[in-house]
């Protein structure tokens, strides 16, 4: 059986993250795990919020019975009037069930939403650094991703974001808090941005948020769906509940979008015929009881510190990320992937920022043990000195 010209040409460049993530379970087995500090996926270590354990043990023993059938595909009406009712709360804006989607994770309404709006060689914006899997999302749909860099603080830089818009440019992507660079776009930011779309209003922004509640500092991350008009809410609770594998979210349609009953439509047809069919029926009970109770970003917080200012001190360039929960510290050389290699030796797996479209830089998560960042130090200073 061969395999597509496509999808072998999207293995050649698949994801860093996993690469990694797999040359550590060959690490571990070759040294051991206690010699091993992976840092390449952002899996969280913690438990779930009580709160949702609790809801998801009475959702699993509803007595109202046929709760585990088929359901409409766009979700349970009760599930989607409780994501529309924290929409409106947190936007402002009349958001209904009717303008919600229950999906199988953000990837799944990023899947969705390009599914139902891209005609073959449309393109979409990504903004560099970028989650990997963005050009993939968009070239299961036939898309073209056109990546943009942002400015020196990874904010969106609107003049080059104009620049790369032409006839075919159907959607942006924003990813805030970012995944690699923990970057939380700016009010003043966004509101450039929605007024750089204004001029553009076949332009629609997807606004992908699985890390709206892990922000550091006491600070919010500003909603793009409250200052942009046509925005795409796609959510999910995998990392604030640190419920990842249970693959559970929503893609939500601005009220202000004026063909939303259109899109919505088509996007329940997409949701089906790519196989998703519907969210998961326990966790779309559970997060309609319980989707306000979050792991929260203190512990995150302590760790990034911790990090931050560890590898500082050493002589890494090393700034705090704003959200999120990983860090994005420049390689003290500007070959990447010669020093993820170096790493490597010292047992430290990180993820090369070349796989996020920006070279120099590494992502290393958080989502381990305070103690494993503490026992990884001394490896990074020799790896650091080794380059010196």
């Amino acid at each position: 059986m061969s395999v597509s010209r496509t999808v072998t040409s999207q293995l050649d460049g698949a994801s860093w993250i996993r690469r990694m993530f797999e040359e550590g379970a060959r690490l571990r087995a070759e040294r051991g795990a206690d010699r091993v500090f992976d840092f390449t996926l952002g899996n969280p270590e913690v438990e779930p919020p009580e709160l949702v354990l609790a809801a998801l043990g009475r959702a699993a023993g509803a007595g109202e019975g046929h709760c585990h059938r088929y359901m409409p595909n766009a979700g349970f009406p009760s599930a989607r009037e409780a994501v529309a009712e924290r929409l409106r709360a947190r936007t402002g804006l009349p958001y209904t069930a009717a303008h919600v989607l229950m999906t199988c994770g953000s990837a799944g309404a990023m899947n969705v939403a390009f599914k139902a709006m891209l005609d073959p060689g449309d393109e979409v914006i990504v903004l560099v650094p970028y989650f990997p899997e963005y050009r993939f999302y968009i070239e299961n749909h036939g898309g073209r991703m056109v990546p943009v860099e942002t400015d020196d603080a990874f904010q969106p830089d609107l003049e080059r974001i104009a620049a790369a818009i032409t006839p075919r440019t159907k959607a942006l992507v924003l990813n805030s808090p970012n995944n690699p660079t923990g970057a939380v776009y700016s009010e003043r930011t966004l509101a450039g941005l929605g007024a750089l779309l204004a001029g553009h209003p076949d332009v629609t922004v997807l606004s992908d948020e699985p890390y709206r509640g892990l922000v550091f500092d006491g600070r919010q991350a500003p909603t793009p769906a409250a200052i942009i008009p046509r925005t795409l809410v796609c959510d999910s609770w995998s990392k604030v509940m640190a419920i990842a594998g249970e693959r559970i979210g929503y893609l939500a349609i601005s009220p202000r979008v004026a063909e939303w009953r259109e899109f919505f439509d088509a996007c329940t047809f997409a949701n089906r015929i790519l196989g998703f069919v519907n969210a998961t029926a326990i966790w779309q009970r559970v997060v309609a009881e319980a989707g306000e109770a979050t792991i929260g970003a203190e512990a995150y917080q302590a760790k990034r510190d911790l990090f931050c200012e560890a590898l500082e001190r050493m002589g890494y360039v090393a700034p705090k990320p704003a959200g999120a929960f990983y860090i994005f510290p420049r390689t003290p050389i500007p070959d990447d992937m010669a020093f993820i290699r170096l790493l490597v030796k010292e047992g430290i797996l990180a993820v090369p920022g070349s796989g996020f479209g920006r070279g120099g830089y590494m992502r290393l998560a958080l989502t381990v043990p305070r103690e494993t960042i503490e026992r990884s130090l001394p490896a990074f200073e020799r790896a650091l000195a080794a380059v010196r």
